[in-house]
Protein backbone atom coordinates (compact mmCIF):
# COMPACT_ATOMS: atom_id res chain seq x y z
CA UNK A 1 0.00 0.00 0.00
CA UNK A 2 2.85 2.30 0.35
CA UNK A 3 3.84 2.34 -3.08
CA UNK A 4 0.15 3.41 -3.96
CA UNK A 5 -0.26 6.04 -1.41
CA UNK A 6 3.40 7.44 -2.62
CA UNK A 7 2.14 7.36 -5.96
CA UNK A 8 -1.08 9.04 -5.45
CA UNK A 9 0.26 12.02 -3.37
CA UNK A 10 3.81 12.59 -5.90
CA UNK A 11 0.70 12.93 -8.78
CA UNK A 12 -1.39 15.17 -7.46
CA UNK A 13 1.56 17.30 -5.77
CA UNK A 14 2.94 17.54 -9.44
CA UNK A 15 -0.89 18.45 -10.95
CA UNK A 16 -1.19 21.22 -8.14
CA UNK A 17 2.62 22.72 -8.72
CA UNK A 18 2.12 23.14 -12.29
CA UNK A 19 -1.29 24.60 -12.51
CA UNK A 20 0.42 26.69 -9.15
CA UNK A 21 3.02 27.98 -11.52
CA UNK A 22 0.58 28.66 -14.56
CA UNK A 23 -1.12 30.79 -12.03
CA UNK A 24 1.96 32.93 -11.20
CA UNK A 25 3.13 33.23 -14.73
CA UNK A 26 -0.40 34.89 -15.55
CA UNK A 27 0.00 37.17 -12.26
CA UNK A 28 3.72 38.08 -13.13
CA UNK A 29 4.56 36.54 -9.55
CA UNK A 30 7.67 34.63 -8.49
CA UNK A 31 7.80 31.17 -10.72
CA UNK A 32 8.50 27.80 -9.75
CA UNK A 33 11.99 26.86 -10.93
CA UNK A 34 11.87 24.66 -14.11
CA UNK A 35 14.51 22.11 -12.75
CA UNK A 36 11.41 21.47 -9.64
CA UNK A 37 8.19 21.02 -12.26
CA UNK A 38 10.66 18.64 -13.60
CA UNK A 39 12.01 17.10 -10.59
CA UNK A 40 8.60 15.79 -9.25
CA UNK A 41 7.99 14.03 -12.86
CA UNK A 42 11.19 12.18 -12.54
CA UNK A 43 10.36 11.28 -8.99
CA UNK A 44 6.99 9.31 -9.92
CA UNK A 45 4.84 11.93 -10.45
CA UNK A 46 4.77 12.12 -14.61
CA UNK A 47 1.43 11.53 -14.79
CA UNK A 48 0.19 14.34 -12.48
CA UNK A 49 2.89 16.64 -14.28
CA UNK A 50 1.53 15.82 -17.80
CA UNK A 51 -1.92 16.19 -16.44
CA UNK A 52 -1.29 19.65 -15.22
CA UNK A 53 0.64 20.36 -18.59
CA UNK A 54 -2.53 19.47 -20.66
CA UNK A 55 -4.79 19.97 -18.73
CA UNK A 56 -3.09 24.25 -17.91
CA UNK A 57 -1.88 24.54 -21.10
CA UNK A 58 1.70 25.14 -19.58
CA UNK A 59 5.15 23.87 -20.86
CA UNK A 60 3.61 22.46 -23.79
CA UNK A 61 6.04 23.95 -26.15
CA UNK A 62 8.86 23.49 -23.94
CA UNK A 63 11.48 21.38 -25.54
CA UNK A 64 12.83 20.07 -22.37
CA UNK A 65 9.35 19.16 -21.19
CA UNK A 66 8.82 16.74 -24.03
CA UNK A 67 10.69 14.18 -21.69
CA UNK A 68 7.41 14.36 -19.83
CA UNK A 69 5.02 11.78 -21.50
CA UNK A 70 8.28 10.07 -22.28
CA UNK A 71 8.94 9.70 -18.29
CA UNK A 72 4.63 9.08 -18.17
CA UNK A 73 5.11 6.05 -20.46
CA UNK A 74 7.64 4.46 -18.24
CA UNK A 75 6.44 4.98 -15.33
CA UNK A 76 3.37 3.47 -16.21
CA UNK A 77 4.96 0.32 -17.24
CA UNK A 78 6.86 0.46 -14.06
CA UNK A 79 3.83 0.98 -11.84
CA UNK A 80 1.74 -1.85 -13.54
CA UNK A 81 5.36 -4.00 -12.97
CA UNK A 82 5.83 -3.44 -8.99
CA UNK A 83 1.60 -3.50 -8.86
CA UNK A 84 1.81 -7.02 -10.26
CA UNK A 85 4.84 -8.25 -8.38
CA UNK A 86 2.96 -6.37 -4.77
CA UNK A 87 -0.41 -8.49 -5.17
CA UNK A 88 -0.25 -11.01 -7.50
CA UNK A 89 -1.14 -13.56 -4.86
CA UNK A 90 0.61 -17.14 -4.94
CA UNK A 91 -0.10 -20.21 -3.05
CA UNK A 92 2.73 -22.30 -2.27
CA UNK A 93 2.45 -26.16 -1.38
CA UNK A 94 4.94 -28.40 1.24
CA UNK A 95 4.62 -31.33 2.44
CA UNK A 96 6.37 -32.99 6.03
CA UNK A 97 5.77 -35.74 7.27
CA UNK A 98 6.22 -35.73 11.39
CA UNK A 99 4.60 -39.49 11.29
CA UNK A 100 1.14 -38.05 12.36
CA UNK A 101 -1.62 -40.84 12.36
CA UNK A 102 -3.89 -38.85 10.28
CA UNK A 103 -2.78 -35.79 7.71
CA UNK A 104 -3.16 -32.17 8.40
CA UNK A 105 -3.29 -28.91 6.37
CA UNK A 106 -1.81 -26.10 7.81
CA UNK A 107 -1.77 -22.79 6.01
CA UNK A 108 0.67 -20.22 7.35
CA UNK A 109 -0.30 -16.01 7.34
CA UNK A 110 2.41 -13.97 7.93
CA UNK A 111 3.79 -10.51 7.55
CA UNK A 112 0.41 -9.50 6.10
CA UNK A 113 1.50 -5.81 7.06
CA UNK A 114 -1.69 -4.26 5.88
CA UNK A 115 -1.62 -5.43 2.60
CA UNK A 116 -4.78 -5.16 0.75
CA UNK A 117 -6.25 -8.46 -1.00
CA UNK A 118 -9.58 -7.32 -2.61
CA UNK A 119 -12.35 -5.80 -0.58
CA UNK A 120 -12.35 -7.45 3.02
CA UNK A 121 -9.43 -9.26 1.70
CA UNK A 122 -11.76 -11.24 -0.76
CA UNK A 123 -9.30 -12.55 -2.78
CA UNK A 124 -6.73 -13.86 0.37
CA UNK A 125 -9.65 -15.52 1.68
CA UNK A 126 -10.82 -17.60 -1.09
CA UNK A 127 -7.36 -18.64 -1.97
CA UNK A 128 -7.31 -20.11 1.76
CA UNK A 129 -10.22 -21.22 1.21
CA UNK A 130 -9.75 -23.49 -1.39
CA UNK A 131 -6.88 -24.88 0.30
CA UNK A 132 -9.28 -26.61 2.91
CA UNK A 133 -6.85 -25.98 5.77
CA UNK A 134 -7.00 -27.48 9.22
CA UNK A 135 -5.84 -24.91 11.10
CA UNK A 136 -4.85 -21.41 9.88
CA UNK A 137 -1.39 -20.26 11.49
CA UNK A 138 -0.78 -16.01 11.48
CA UNK A 139 2.89 -15.69 11.98
CA UNK A 140 2.87 -12.50 13.43
CA UNK A 141 2.82 -8.46 11.99
CA UNK A 142 -0.79 -8.46 10.93
CA UNK A 143 -0.42 -5.12 10.92
CA UNK A 144 2.54 -2.49 10.13
CA UNK A 145 3.73 0.31 12.92
CA UNK A 146 4.29 2.90 9.55
CA UNK A 147 1.08 3.09 8.20
CA UNK A 148 -0.82 0.55 10.52
CA UNK A 149 -4.71 0.11 9.72
CA UNK A 150 -6.44 -2.20 12.25
CA UNK A 151 -9.89 -2.49 9.79
CA UNK A 152 -7.89 -4.29 6.99
CA UNK A 153 -6.36 -6.85 9.44
CA UNK A 154 -10.17 -7.22 11.05
CA UNK A 155 -11.08 -8.05 7.52
CA UNK A 156 -9.14 -10.87 7.05
CA UNK A 157 -9.49 -12.37 10.92
CA UNK A 158 -13.01 -12.00 10.56
CA UNK A 159 -12.74 -14.41 6.72
CA UNK A 160 -10.17 -16.55 8.16
CA UNK A 161 -12.40 -17.73 11.82
CA UNK A 162 -14.95 -18.64 9.42
CA UNK A 163 -13.01 -21.47 7.47
CA UNK A 164 -10.93 -22.72 10.13
CA UNK A 165 -9.65 -22.10 13.40
CA UNK A 166 -7.47 -19.61 13.78
CA UNK A 167 -3.71 -19.72 16.02
CA UNK A 168 -1.61 -16.52 16.38
CA UNK A 169 1.52 -15.09 17.43
CA UNK A 170 3.18 -11.59 17.42
CA UNK A 171 5.96 -9.93 15.09
CA UNK A 172 8.36 -6.93 15.77
CA UNK A 173 5.71 -4.77 14.25
CA UNK A 174 2.72 -5.56 16.93
CA UNK A 175 5.54 -4.93 19.49
CA UNK A 176 6.66 -1.40 18.33
CA UNK A 177 3.33 -0.35 18.30
CA UNK A 178 2.67 -0.84 21.70
CA UNK A 179 0.05 -3.16 24.25
CA UNK A 180 -1.88 0.11 24.48
CA UNK A 181 -2.65 0.50 20.86
CA UNK A 182 -2.87 -3.07 19.81
CA UNK A 183 -4.85 -3.72 23.22
CA UNK A 184 -8.59 -3.20 21.44
CA UNK A 185 -7.11 -4.94 18.01
CA UNK A 186 -6.23 -7.88 20.36
CA UNK A 187 -9.49 -8.06 22.05
CA UNK A 188 -11.35 -7.68 18.80
CA UNK A 189 -9.38 -11.22 17.25
CA UNK A 190 -10.16 -12.99 21.06
CA UNK A 191 -13.87 -12.21 20.47
CA UNK A 192 -13.66 -13.46 16.98
CA UNK A 193 -12.06 -16.75 18.37
CA UNK A 194 -9.01 -16.27 17.43
CA UNK A 195 -6.36 -18.20 19.53
CA UNK A 196 -3.32 -16.63 21.09
CA UNK A 197 -0.28 -18.90 21.17
CA UNK A 198 2.37 -16.07 22.68
CA UNK A 199 4.49 -18.06 25.15
CA UNK A 200 2.01 -21.19 25.27
CA UNK A 201 0.95 -24.08 24.18
CA UNK A 202 -1.89 -26.66 23.14
CA UNK A 203 -2.19 -30.17 23.01
CA UNK A 204 -3.82 -30.81 19.62
CA UNK A 205 -4.04 -34.86 20.16
CA UNK A 206 -1.95 -36.27 17.92
CA UNK A 207 0.65 -32.97 18.19
CA UNK A 208 1.47 -29.84 20.00
CA UNK A 209 1.29 -26.38 19.02
CA UNK A 210 3.46 -24.11 20.71
CA UNK A 211 3.87 -20.06 20.20
CA UNK A 212 6.24 -17.91 21.22
CA UNK A 213 5.93 -14.27 21.82
CA UNK A 214 8.21 -12.02 19.61
CA UNK A 215 9.13 -9.92 23.03
CA UNK A 216 10.50 -13.22 24.30
CA UNK A 217 13.10 -14.45 21.47
CA UNK A 218 16.33 -13.16 23.02
CA UNK A 219 15.35 -14.77 26.59
CA UNK A 220 12.71 -17.51 26.29
CA UNK A 221 11.96 -18.91 29.71
CA UNK A 222 8.05 -19.81 29.29
CA UNK A 223 7.91 -23.24 28.80
CA UNK A 224 10.71 -26.01 29.07
CA UNK A 225 11.74 -27.85 26.57
CA UNK A 226 9.03 -30.63 25.33
CA UNK A 227 10.15 -34.57 25.53
CA UNK A 228 9.48 -36.91 22.41
CA UNK A 229 6.01 -38.19 23.57
CA UNK A 230 4.57 -36.00 20.72
CA UNK A 231 5.95 -34.46 17.57
CA UNK A 232 5.89 -30.28 18.03
CA UNK A 233 4.54 -27.60 15.70
CA UNK A 234 5.94 -24.08 16.86
CA UNK A 235 4.64 -20.78 15.50
CA UNK A 236 7.78 -17.80 15.87
CA UNK A 237 8.15 -14.58 13.66
CA UNK A 238 12.02 -14.49 13.11
CA UNK A 239 13.57 -16.91 11.45
CA UNK A 240 17.42 -16.38 12.64
CA UNK A 241 16.26 -17.49 16.28
CA UNK A 242 16.49 -21.79 14.67
CA UNK A 243 18.93 -22.52 17.67
CA UNK A 244 16.01 -21.93 20.16
CA UNK A 245 13.45 -23.48 18.44
CA UNK A 246 15.43 -26.70 17.52
CA UNK A 247 16.68 -26.58 21.58
CA UNK A 248 12.99 -26.70 22.58
CA UNK A 249 12.27 -29.13 21.14
CA UNK A 250 10.16 -28.16 17.84
CA UNK A 251 10.15 -30.51 14.99
CA UNK A 252 8.55 -27.90 12.56
CA UNK A 253 8.61 -24.06 12.77
CA UNK A 254 6.34 -21.85 10.73
CA UNK A 255 8.27 -18.12 10.59
CA UNK A 256 8.23 -15.05 8.39
CA UNK A 257 9.88 -12.00 8.89
CA UNK A 258 12.29 -11.90 5.96
CA UNK A 259 9.58 -10.77 3.34
CA UNK A 260 11.63 -13.30 0.66
CA UNK A 261 14.54 -10.91 0.82
CA UNK A 262 12.98 -8.44 -0.94
CA UNK A 263 13.99 -8.93 -4.37
CA UNK A 264 14.97 -12.56 -5.39
CA UNK A 265 17.77 -12.57 -7.68
CA UNK A 266 18.11 -15.91 -9.28
CA UNK A 267 20.94 -17.68 -8.65
CA UNK A 268 21.74 -16.14 -5.72
CA UNK A 269 18.32 -16.20 -3.21
CA UNK A 270 16.94 -13.52 -1.40
CA UNK A 271 18.89 -10.25 -1.55
CA UNK A 272 18.45 -8.63 2.37
CA UNK A 273 16.65 -9.18 5.95
CA UNK A 274 15.20 -6.72 8.18
CA UNK A 275 18.31 -7.27 9.59
CA UNK A 276 20.54 -6.25 6.48
CA UNK A 277 22.29 -9.34 6.22
CA UNK A 278 22.73 -9.40 2.59
CA UNK A 279 21.72 -13.02 1.02
CA UNK A 280 20.46 -14.54 3.71
CA UNK A 281 20.86 -18.42 3.74
CA UNK A 282 16.77 -18.84 4.69
CA UNK A 283 14.60 -16.41 3.31
CA UNK A 284 11.74 -18.82 1.43
CA UNK A 285 10.60 -22.08 1.79
CA UNK A 286 11.19 -25.60 4.38
CA UNK A 287 14.63 -25.07 5.69
CA UNK A 288 16.14 -28.71 7.28
CA UNK A 289 18.13 -27.64 10.24
CA UNK A 290 19.39 -30.77 12.16
CA UNK A 291 15.90 -32.67 11.38
CA UNK A 292 14.24 -29.69 12.08
CA UNK A 293 11.95 -28.71 9.15
CA UNK A 294 11.67 -24.66 9.64
CA UNK A 295 9.58 -23.19 7.07
CA UNK A 296 9.69 -19.60 5.98
CA UNK A 297 7.03 -17.82 4.52
CA UNK A 298 8.00 -15.10 1.95
CA UNK A 299 4.60 -13.67 3.95
CA UNK A 300 2.28 -11.07 2.15
CA UNK A 301 3.09 -7.12 2.33
CA UNK A 302 5.46 -4.65 2.52
CA UNK A 303 7.32 -2.54 5.19
CA UNK A 304 10.39 -0.41 5.09
CA UNK A 305 10.38 -1.06 1.30
CA UNK A 306 7.21 -0.82 -0.49
CA UNK A 307 8.59 -3.10 -3.97
CA UNK A 308 9.19 -6.47 -4.04
CA UNK A 309 10.84 -8.29 -7.10
CA UNK A 310 10.76 -11.54 -8.59
CA UNK A 311 9.30 -12.24 -5.23
CA UNK A 312 5.12 -12.44 -5.11
CA UNK A 313 3.49 -12.82 -1.87
CA UNK A 314 2.47 -16.12 -0.72
CA UNK A 315 0.36 -18.00 1.48
CA UNK A 316 1.85 -21.38 2.75
CA UNK A 317 0.43 -24.46 2.71
CA UNK A 318 1.74 -27.51 4.57
CA UNK A 319 0.35 -31.00 4.35
CA UNK A 320 1.77 -32.61 7.70
CA UNK A 321 1.75 -36.16 7.50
Amino acid sequence: MLLVYWLVLVNLAAFILYGYDKSCAKKNKRRVPEKTLLFWAWIGGSVGAFLGMRFFHHKTLKPKFFVVPVLMVLEIIICCLCLYQNYHLVTTDYEVDLGLSSEVTIVQISDLHNQFFGIKQSTLLKQIEKADPDIIVVTGDIVDKSHTNFAISEDFIEGAVKIAPVYYITGNHEIWIGDDKMAPFYEKMRSLGVIFLNDTYVDMGSYILAGIDDRSLDSFVAYPPFDDSKPVVMLAHEPQYSGLYKNLGADLVFTGHYHGGQIIIPGLGGFVSPEYEFFPKMYQGVNDIGGMQQVVSRGLGNSILPVRINNFPEIVVVKVR
